[in-house]
């Protein structure tokens, strides 16, 4: 796991504001290029949410944090995907290399 996510503190701020006011309560790990260090400015923002128990999120949900980072003046694309949805392998490559950008109660 990193320690280091390369995001400026207003956009952090803003992203964590839309994540407390759209999915409270949700884990939320950031992972690529931002984590990694192979990242410039207008690099995308990964994301990964892990809601409680690591159950699937419902879509309407994060379909309103999508809606809501795209209505926001976040200068670069911020790909959020649910965590119960995606496969194994790709599961795996995340959790070597991520940041917990918010804690929560995933353990499942």
């Amino acid at each position: 796991m990193g320690d280091v996510l390369h995001l400026i503190p207003r956009h952090r701020r803003t992203i964590r504001e839309l994540l407390d006011e759209h999915l409270p309560g949700v884990e939320v790990w950031a992972y690529g290029s931002r984590v990694s260090g192979r990242s410039h400015d207008a690099s995308d923002l990964d994301l990964v949410l892990r809601a409680p128990g690591l159950q699937p999120m419902p879509m309407s949900e994060l379909a309103a944090f999508i809606e809501a980072l795209r209505d926001s003046n976040i200068p670069f694309l911020v790909d959020a995907h649910d965590w119960a949805r995606l496969a194994d392998a790709f599961l795996r490559e995340i959790e070597r290399e991520h940041v917990v950008l918010v804690e929560g109660n995933a353990e499942g």
